[in-house]
């Protein structure tokens, strides 16, 4: 194991988080040699300086390209808006660099299918960021799943709400833009999906409706413009396995700030998880006494890897920039050639083209083939 030479490209919300994750990913997991941050890039140098600074990055630059053709680069994390994602991650492909973007892989089919052939192309590592699949609680989930523990699995349902942007006269901002992707269901339904596929595999068939709460919003200076995307989408869907199962989204839902409730109904009992409770989950099983049965909780604790890593008491609990680590050190295994926890390019395409299943569903009014 060498250390990895990284370039972030972007220092907002996400940005942080990758280099958060990037600096605490060897003395957490204590296995790893630390990576070397290299370079940080934003669209201006000052702000590239500014950042770098703050991060620890040993060098800035203010054009992302000169990030990607520095040889000394080895990983290039990608935490830029969606429609900049296809560009950037091939570029860097193309020079030989291994990637790690956030989600979505890209706001058009086309253009994540050009990603993943770049992918192919390259022979490096192309990960996508899907740090909720890495929590504990859902690899205990997936074991509970595998051990038979509430039967075969005949109905799931996931509900994902947030509330930034349930303020009707919130400004408006690029994610209402119909360059931004879809809305709802690729901004961060792609979430519920990863859960989705990390569970129980793809997706077969799927029927949509996608809506707009709010028909304009209003700009800066004065006037409103018209909203292009869709806050709201709720699909039926049918798994690969058979199963039977709903996904609502909805992010102008006043009073949820990170939920994602993930219901899974089975022969034998039940599983319930919710991301703002992201250190529990309930169980039920339909077993024992008729008049002691009920729902359990499960706290998350050193008993359920890799949460010993970070705290050596159970109940105590990890937090969302946790997650972000793990998933550092599972691409690092990867990278390394190891077999690794990740959703990669090679996986994030079946995401995407369910995606695209369930707009095209909602326009056409029809269910679709994935």
């Amino acid at each position: 194991m060498k250390s990895l030479n990284i370039g972030l490209i972007g220092t907002g919300y996400m940005g942080k988080c990758h280099a958060l994750a990037w600096n605490a990913v060897a003395p957490v997991f204590g296995d790893v040699v630390r990576p070397r941050l290299a370079v940080l890039a934003e669209h201006s140098q000052e702000l590239a300086e500014r950042k770098a600074q703050e991060l620890g990055f040993a060098r800035a630059t203010g054009d992302w390209r000169t990030l990607v053709a520095d040889p000394a680069v080895d990983v290039v994390s990608i935490t830029t808006p969606n429609a900049f994602h296809p560009e950037m991650a091939i570029a860097a492909l193309e020079a030989g660099k291994h990637v790690w973007c956030e989600k979505p892989m890209a706001t058009r089919l086309e253009d994540a299918e050009r990603m993943l052939a770049a992918a192919r192309a390259s022979g490096r590592v192309a990960a996508l960021g899907y740090n909720y699949i890495q929590n504990p609680i859902i690899r205990l989930i997936r074991r509970l799943l595998d051990e038979g523990q509430i039967g075969e699995v005949n109905h799931v349902r996931l509900e994902m709400d947030e509330d930034f942007m349930a303020d009707p006269e919130a400004l408006f901002y690029w994610k209402s833009e119909a360059s931004s992707g879809h809305g709802a269901l690729d901004d961060f339904g792609v979430h519920a999906l990863s859960l989705l596929w990390t569970l129980f595999g793809g997706i077969r068939r799927v029927c949509g409706h996608m809506a707009k709460p709010y028909a304009d919003r209003p700009v800066q200076g004065g006037g409103r413009r018209a909203v292009e995307t869709y806050d709201i989408a709720t699909t039926l869907i049918e798994l690969e396995t058979g199963a039977s199962g709903v996904i609502a989204l909805n992010r102008s839902a006043w009073g949820r700030k990170g939920r994602i409730l993930v219901q899974l109904f089975g022969s034998k009992g039940t599983i319930a998880y919710d991301q703002e409770r992201m250190n529990e989950v309930q169980l039920y099983t339909a077993d024992g006494p008729k008049d002691r049965q009920g729902f359990r909780t499960i706290l998350t604790g050193p008993q359920h890897p890799p949460y010993d890593r970070f705290v050596p008491a159970p109940g105590h609990g990890l937090g969302f920039n946790d997650l972000k680590i793990i998933e550092c050190r599972e691409l690092i295994r990867r990278i390394d050639g190891e077999s690794a926890h990740l959703i990669e390019f090679e996986d994030g395409i079946r995401i995407e083209r369910t995606v695209d299943a369930m707009a095209r569903s909602a326009h056409e009014g029809r269910w679709v083939e994935v």
